[in-house]
């Protein structure tokens, strides 16, 4: 089974980095899962299917948690006890937020009148920010150490990311 006192990182067995590589976590992730998967254990006694689920859950949970860069980033945080999302501090810069606005405007627009090429001009726009942020949460993260610097970049990112989501959503409705 898995040792639960282990982080994330360290239960695949890859560097505390928000930049890594992937390949790595999905090799790890399935020996993991292959290791601990509630259906070897079928016939095991109680405790061991128990404990074979817990284990199970705890690596879907680890992986599901890396895989993705917000919440990559925000483990990160987490693990130095800071709170990127912390409901006392929503703020963002203005401009951010501005551009964020006129995008979904512009958004809503396209998709007022069915313009696809427009949606997903303003996607690829949205994942290029979203990049760029990335790479600034790596600098800051992974060389500069920058904790407190990089729960800005986190928020920002998950606006991002949500953005990206809604325009996706506009787009498979005209795709409907």
């Amino acid at each position: 089974m898995i040792d639960f006192s282990h982080n994330h990182f360290q239960l695949f067995g890859l560097p505390e980095r928000f930049r890594f590589d992937a390949d790595a976590l999905d090799r790890a992730y399935r020996a993991l899962q292959g290791e601990v998967h509630p259906d070897r254990f079928a016939a095991a006694s109680e405790a061991e299917r128990r404990l074979a689920l817990q284990s199970s859950a705890r690596v879907n949970e680890a992986y599901q948690a890396l895989r993705d860069p917000v919440a990559r980033a925000q483990y990160m945080l987490s693990l130095r006890g800071i709170d990127a999302f912390d409901e006392t501090d929503t703020a963002l810069p203005l401009d951010f937020l501005e551009q964020q606005l006129e995008r979904r405007e512009a958004a809503a627009d396209a998709l007022a009148v069915s313009d696809d090429t427009q949606l997903a001009a303003l996607a690829a726009e949205v994942r290029a920010d979203a990049a760029h942020l990335e790479q600034r949460l790596a600098a800051r993260l992974d060389a500069e150490s920058a904790w407190e610097g990089a729960r800005s970049d986190v928020r920002e990112l998950r606006f991002l990311a949500k953005l990206a989501a809604d325009i996706d959503e506009m787009r498979a409705q005209l795709d409907a």
